[in-house]
């Protein structure tokens, strides 16, 4: 029995498939942990966007950026697991590589699930985990207690594909791949865009 490899692609490829993907999404869409941004050229021009960023320097650059993308919502001050929005009040839910550093992920995926309308689109893209009994897992899990304190709060040994299963997202279009970074060889990265079932 052969096993099956996970794709190999450069920074590059990485962004044009993110873009793709969050470029999906249409009508009132939340975008968690928004960064700086770097998601509105990604965007269809006819998206009403709304933007999470707990991070006040952040989102003091995301407001400045949400401006010159025309869009008229100020970024809202929160945290995934405590999305300040009613029930049912989005189409749809964006996140990259948030997932991977929020506290509680079962605890915002239910949050993202009672925001979103009945049926509504979530894109998320991700660092993961590393496929079990591989050398690349042991390592992210030594290293992600470094990688939680040091890089915005990133576990790189986040199964995100059961999280979000879990929570009862449907997948229309999941990627696994891996990404080429130095020094620590190829990342494994998740690019999922699904729906609440």
């Amino acid at each position: 029995m052969t096993r099956q490899t996970t794709p190999l692609i450069d920074d590059d490829a990485l962004d044009d498939l993110e873009r793709e993907f969050v470029g999906r999404v249409r009508g009132r869409v939340l975008e968690i942990g928004a960064g700086d941004g770097e998601n509105f050229g990604a965007l269809h021009p006819d998206v009403a966007w709304v933007g999470l960023e707990p991070d006040p320097a952040r989102r003091a650059e995301l407001a400045i950026r949400a401006r010159e993308w025309r869009h008229d919502a100020a970024p809202i001050d929160g945290v995934a697991e405590a999305i300040p929005l009613p029930d049912a009040s989005v189409d749809a839910v964006v996140g990259t590589y948030v997932l991977c550093s929020v506290a509680d992920p079962a605890h915002a995926l239910a949050e993202v699930r009672r925001v979103l309308v009945p049926g509504g689109r979530v894109v998320f893209v991700d660092h993961v985990v590393a496929p079990p009994h591989t050398v690349k897992r042991v390592v992210q899990r030594l290293a992600t207690p470094i990688s939680a304190r040091v890089c915005h709060g990133c576990h790189w040994d986040r199964d995100t594909a059961a999280a979000l299963a879990g929570a009862g997202f449907a997948a229309d279009d999941v990627r696994r791949l891996r990404v080429r970074s130095m020094p620590f060889g190829s990342v494994p990265t998740l690019l999922f865009d699904g729906h609440a079932s």
